[in-house]
Protein backbone atom coordinates (compact mmCIF):
# COMPACT_ATOMS: atom_id res chain seq x y z
CA UNK A 1 0.00 0.00 0.00
CA UNK A 2 1.53 3.49 -0.95
CA UNK A 3 0.70 6.45 1.31
CA UNK A 4 1.13 9.33 -0.33
CA UNK A 5 1.41 13.14 2.57
CA UNK A 6 -1.49 15.41 2.38
CA UNK A 7 0.09 18.75 1.44
CA UNK A 8 -1.89 22.08 1.96
CA UNK A 9 -2.69 24.56 -0.57
CA UNK A 10 -2.34 27.57 2.07
CA UNK A 11 0.96 28.29 3.59
CA UNK A 12 1.01 27.06 7.58
CA UNK A 13 0.34 29.65 10.64
CA UNK A 14 3.53 30.65 11.63
CA UNK A 15 2.13 30.55 15.21
CA UNK A 16 -1.15 28.47 16.74
CA UNK A 17 -1.09 30.25 19.72
CA UNK A 18 -0.30 33.63 20.61
CA UNK A 19 -1.33 35.18 23.71
CA UNK A 20 -0.25 38.21 23.10
CA UNK A 21 -3.03 38.05 20.51
CA UNK A 22 -5.67 37.53 23.26
CA UNK A 23 -4.03 40.33 25.40
CA UNK A 24 -4.51 42.91 22.50
CA UNK A 25 -7.99 41.83 22.14
CA UNK A 26 -9.15 42.66 25.67
CA UNK A 27 -7.39 45.85 25.33
CA UNK A 28 -9.67 46.56 21.79
CA UNK A 29 -13.03 45.60 23.96
CA UNK A 30 -12.07 47.25 26.98
CA UNK A 31 -11.53 50.77 24.38
CA UNK A 32 -14.69 50.01 23.07
CA UNK A 33 -16.46 50.44 26.56
CA UNK A 34 -14.65 52.53 27.68
CA UNK A 35 -15.18 54.98 24.56
CA UNK A 36 -19.23 54.17 24.88
CA UNK A 37 -19.06 55.43 28.76
CA UNK A 38 -16.63 58.67 27.52
CA UNK A 39 -19.35 59.33 24.91
CA UNK A 40 -22.47 58.76 27.33
CA UNK A 41 -20.64 61.04 30.01
CA UNK A 42 -19.92 64.01 27.44
CA UNK A 43 -23.59 64.33 26.07
CA UNK A 44 -24.68 64.28 30.35
CA UNK A 45 -22.51 67.07 30.46
CA UNK A 46 -23.46 69.10 27.59
CA UNK A 47 -20.46 68.21 25.34
CA UNK A 48 -21.22 65.54 23.39
CA UNK A 49 -24.30 64.89 21.01
CA UNK A 50 -27.01 62.47 21.59
CA UNK A 51 -26.38 60.23 18.04
CA UNK A 52 -22.69 60.24 19.45
CA UNK A 53 -23.33 58.50 22.81
CA UNK A 54 -26.12 55.92 21.07
CA UNK A 55 -23.31 54.87 18.11
CA UNK A 56 -21.01 54.26 20.90
CA UNK A 57 -22.87 52.29 22.99
CA UNK A 58 -24.26 50.26 19.75
CA UNK A 59 -20.91 49.64 19.24
CA UNK A 60 -19.98 48.64 22.54
CA UNK A 61 -23.15 46.40 22.55
CA UNK A 62 -22.28 44.52 19.57
CA UNK A 63 -18.43 43.60 20.84
CA UNK A 64 -20.01 42.78 24.01
CA UNK A 65 -22.09 40.36 21.97
CA UNK A 66 -19.57 39.11 19.97
CA UNK A 67 -17.94 38.69 23.16
CA UNK A 68 -20.09 36.28 24.75
CA UNK A 69 -20.68 34.59 21.92
CA UNK A 70 -17.01 33.53 21.27
CA UNK A 71 -16.60 32.61 24.83
CA UNK A 72 -19.51 30.27 24.44
CA UNK A 73 -18.13 28.56 21.82
CA UNK A 74 -14.43 28.27 23.55
CA UNK A 75 -16.45 26.80 26.25
CA UNK A 76 -18.47 24.04 23.91
CA UNK A 77 -15.20 22.91 22.52
CA UNK A 78 -13.21 22.89 25.71
CA UNK A 79 -16.49 20.86 27.19
CA UNK A 80 -16.17 18.67 23.97
CA UNK A 81 -12.93 17.39 24.32
CA UNK A 82 -12.94 17.20 28.06
CA UNK A 83 -15.76 14.64 27.68
CA UNK A 84 -13.98 12.67 24.93
CA UNK A 85 -13.13 9.07 26.18
CA UNK A 86 -9.56 8.04 25.32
Amino acid sequence: MRVEPIVPDVAPLESVADASGFARALDVFGNVLTGATRAEDDFAYGRGSLQAAVYERAQADVALSVATSTAQRIVQTVQSILNMQV
